[in-house]
């Protein structure tokens, strides 16, 4: 099993940014391609951002493209969610996950599919 704790919510200003990261514990004596869903007040969760297992391959969602940057440290464990120039629309409550996938995992998370692992997530509130 693996265990996910996100930080870095809070409350911003339009056009400011935020620092989301992800520790992750438990069974990481390997590395998870992993990445960040969003659920807005009645909306359906969404995906964001996925990462590989190695950090070599990204994916984002068109919304957040050229604004959002998702990068890890693996001596650490950890997944960072980069956001800048935050819109209203962003605001949600921000999941980190992960999947056991070993090939194509951070394309699998892109697609919706291999979500093994959750965190409880992290409120982001961006104001007009």
């Amino acid at each position: 099993q693996v265990q996910l704790a996100e930080s870095g919510g809070g409350l911003v200003q339009a056009g400011g940014s935020l620092r989301l990261s992800c520790i992750a514990s438990g069974r990481t004596e390997r590395s998870y391609s992993m990445g960040w869903f969003r659920q807005a007040p009645g909306k359906e969760r969404e995906f964001v951002g996925s990462i590989s297992r190695v950090g070599g391959v990204t994916y984002y969602a068109d919304s957040v493209k050229g604004r959002f940057t998702i990068s890890r440290d693996n001596f650490k464990d950890l997944v960072n969610l980069q956001m800048n120039n935050l819109k209203p629309e962003d605001t949600a409550i921000y999941y980190c996950v992960a999947t056991d996938a070993l090939t194509q995992g951070a394309l699998k998370l892109a697609r919706g599919s291999d979500m093994d692992y959750w965190g409880k997530g992290t409120l982001v509130t961006v104001s007009p």
